[in-house]
């Protein structure tokens, strides 16, 4: 109805104007019924159904996907894990609702009973994770693992075979949360697309990709909250070139914050190994102090010589940038106001954005990569406190793993991390 009001008002017909009238009836009766699925603080679960386990010859294993227990002692002994639920720790320590991600290789690579079987996987572990009173956003998010059904796979454009293949597993998958329940369940169809370029550029393909799945949803239910996201790896860059000419109030617009990406992901890629430490905000350290910290952790590690001045010569450009950008709170602020100015400018509600993720990783115990937990919960709070200033809900990365953006501590009992917490705003006990 909101959309109707406005392209009459923009030009200039009387919405008293008999015609006016009978078209915005059509409208609001065409129109999706429902207001988004109330969110707030959430949780992505990643390791869980996002990596089905292969076979040698890199086909699916069948049944897929990991049992909770599978998921559990993937990284760790399932001893380490306290009795009880883990949903309903989730739940007890503040969270309102689980990001489930799911690979969907297994879904694109079947068809009939088998495809039935993986959906009945999914649908399972959905009902186990509302049953501990969570709601869930259920996030197809495809991985590498199997490339022919890596992201790639509707790279090819709206026209694509893998396209169309892709907006049928869409109805599928949105017939099966209507089943589940609307009132609990939301449905977001991709993760972080690629489709650049883009910083005012826009995409479209990508447009023309996501405006055809909110129609092939909406064919389905009118009621299912879907959660749509820009292009450019589904950043506040890729919301803004989006043009949401799609959109009904049941509708959430994503995007994933991990700005600046030298603070969030030091040392978590495979050429910058040992670039940690870097401070939050950047004014509170120097590129000095942080190079002597790198020298001294690697001569910890028993480096030699020459592998040691290999690292330095390349951290040390990347620790003078991030200097020199000077990344602190009006920079994450002016970010958040992108978003929001977007929003405003298409009659959308800052409580219909979504900050899908966001995190930063915790310095390891080798200190080859993270940020000091110090800087972390600074970091941690600013950005969840700018999301909630403007009513944004958010959902932490991630719930357990061993790479640092962890909820759960990593080593030891798998209990969670209370300096974490406290940054999320959250109950710590």
């Amino acid at each position: 109805m909101r959309q109707a009001f406005k392209r009459y008002r923009l030009s200039g017909v009387s919405l008293l104007h008999p015609l006016a009238i009978a078209t915005l009836w059509l409208a609001m009766l065409a129109g999706s019924d429902a207001a988004v699925l109330e969110l707030h603080r959430g949780v992505n679960v990643h390791e869980w159904l996002n990596w089905s386990p292969v076979e040698k010859d890199g086909s699916y294993k069948w049944p897929p996907y990991r049992s909770v227990n599978e998921w559990l002692s993937g990284y760790r002994d399932l001893g380490d894990w306290p009795p009880g639920d883990v949903f309903e720790s989730i739940r007890r320590m503040g969270f309102d609702y689980v990001r489930l991600t799911i690979d969907p290789g297994p879904l694109l690579a079947s068809s009939g009973d088998r495809r039935r079987e993986a959906v009945k996987v999914i649908s399972d572990a959905v009902k186990r994770i509302t049953a501990q009173g969570l709601k869930v956003v259920l996030n197809l998010h495809a991985v590498v693992q199997v490339p022919r059904y890596s992201s790639a796979f509707i790279e090819g454009g709206m026209a694509s075979e893998g396209a169309a293949i892709y907006l049928d597993l869409a109805g599928d998958m949105a017939e099966t949360i209507v089943a589940i329940g609307t009132d609990r369940v939301a449905f977001e169809p991709y993760n972080e697309p690629a489709f650049y370029p883009c910083e005012g550029q826009g995409n479209p393909e990508w447009q023309r990709i996501m405006e055809a799945t909110v129609q092939r949803i909406r064919t389905v239910s009118k009621e299912l909250t879907i959660v749509a996201t820009g292009a450019c790896g589904g950043s506040i860059t890729g919301l803004v070139d989006l043009d949401p000419s799609f959109d009904d109030d049941g509708i959430y617009y994503s995007f994933h914050f991990y700005e600046p990406h030298e603070f969030t992901h030091q040392g978590l890629a495979s050429d910058d190994e040992f670039l940690s430490g870097l401070p939050w905000p950047a004014d509170v350290g120097t590129a000095e102090t942080v190079t002597r910290g790198l020298k001294s952790h690697m001569e910890e590690a028993g480096l030699d010589p020459a592998k040691e001045a290999t690292k330095l010569e390349a951290a040390t450009p990347r620790i003078a940038q991030y200097f020199a950008d000077n990344w602190g709170r009006a920079q994450v602020r002016s970010r958040f106001d992108d978003a929001q100015h977007w929003a405003k400018r298409h009659g959308i509600p800052t409580s219909r954005l979504l900050m899908g993720e966001f995190g930063a990783g915790l310095l390891s115990g080798d200190y080859s990569r993270g940020a000091f937990e110090a800087d972390r919960s600074r970091y941690i709070e600013a950005v969840r406190v700018e999301a909630e200033d403007r009513h944004i809900p958010w959902a932490v990365w991630e719930f357990s793993n061993p790479f640092g953006m962890s909820v759960i501590q990593r080593g030891g009992s798998a209990v969670p991390d209370q300096g974490l917490l406290s940054a999320l705003g959250l109950a710590t006990r």
